[in-house]
């Protein structure tokens, strides 16, 4: 590969390529509970609305919208939480709520694949899957809780095999890396959810009477 067909490539692709970058910083900094994720996420989802309308993917595509409203509540609702306690701290998720989510992932799949079928999307049913469930997985990510996480390990490997499919393939191995990414920020959202609830417990024993 020369010199000249990397440049043509990269002057070609050039949005996929700052949304390759910008979702990686970000992602990376969400895996930190740092606030400055959100501003670099709401840039990937820019970016990434264009590549995936001039592709066909208009799951994707639409996806894209939603994950720039949660990105916005997601800024907004980590701010918050700093303000209030000084940090980014991690929220447990409950049966209920693991039940609940993906109950709405399965019917915004069935009702999303409808759709994109009457409108003549590439693989409709699998798109319109991954897109509901990757808007749960957004909305668990928002509220912060440790579960978003094992969602976007399921998702972003999916995502791989689609995205080479539709030679997107900085954006299969992005969604390989998302996968790495992923699972480290599993680790440390978890090890932070640990140390929260052993805070908490502390907090109440010695808040507790004397025997």
């Amino acid at each position: 590969m020369t010199a000249v067909t990397i440049l043509n490539y990269l002057s070609t692709h050039w949005v996929e390529l700052a949304g390759f970058i910008t979702t990686w910083v970000g992602i990376w900094l969400t895996t930190r509970r740092l606030l400055i994720c959100w501003p670099i996420v709401l840039a990937a989802d820019i970016f990434y609305l264009v590549v995936f309308y001039e592709t066909h993917l208009y799951s994707d595509a639409l996806l894209q919208v939603f994950f720039i409203a949660f990105t916005l509540y997601g800024w907004w609702h980590w701010w918050r939480g700093v303000r209030e306690e000084g940090e980014v701290r991690v929220a447990p998720l409950s049966v209920r709520g693991w039940i609940a989510g993906l109950a709405a992932g399965a019917f915004g799949a069935v009702a999303l694949g409808w759709l994109m079928v009457r409108v003549g999307a590439a693989l409709p049913h699998l798109d319109a899957a991954l897109t509901s469930y990757s808007l749960v997985a957004s909305w668990w990510q928002a509220r912060k809780h440790t579960a978003n996480w094992w969602l976007w390990i399921a998702i972003d490997g999916v995502y791989i095999g689609e995205y080479a499919y539709k030679d997107l393939w900085l954006t299969a191995v992005l969604s390989a890396g998302l996968v790495a990414l992923a699972v480290l920020g599993l680790r440390d959202w978890r090890r932070a959810e640990s140390a929260g609830q052993i805070a908490a417990c502390t907090t109440l024993r010695s808040g507790s009477p004397s025997m």
